[in-house]
């Protein structure tokens, strides 16, 4: 499987990483445990894949947003920055 890679021209497209982590903490898990319950769905995205999505330094992908979403119980609209 390709390695997405974390780059900084791509990671400024990284929109919800921020949200993420706020939908992440407030569903009461660790990034190990939103981790693991991506494999469950043959989403293979490590902690630390994790850490750098929620930090703006990878990318996440449309396939991963969907899965966040449904195990964090959000829409994926939620996981994007909103207007001011």
């Amino acid at each position: 499987m390709k390695r997405i890679k974390d780059d900084t021209v791509f990671s400024k497209l990284n929109l919800c990483g921020r949200n993420i982590r706020a939908a992440r903490i407030a569903a009461h898990l660790t990034q190990k445990q939103l981790s693991e319950k991506l494999e469950t769905m043959a989403i293979y995205v490590c902690r630390g894949s994790v850490s750098r999505i929620e930090s703006g330094e990878r990318i996440v992908t449309d396939i991963e947003l969907h899965a966040i979403a449904e195990i964090l119980n959000v829409s994926i609209e939620s996981l994007f920055p909103t207007k001011d």
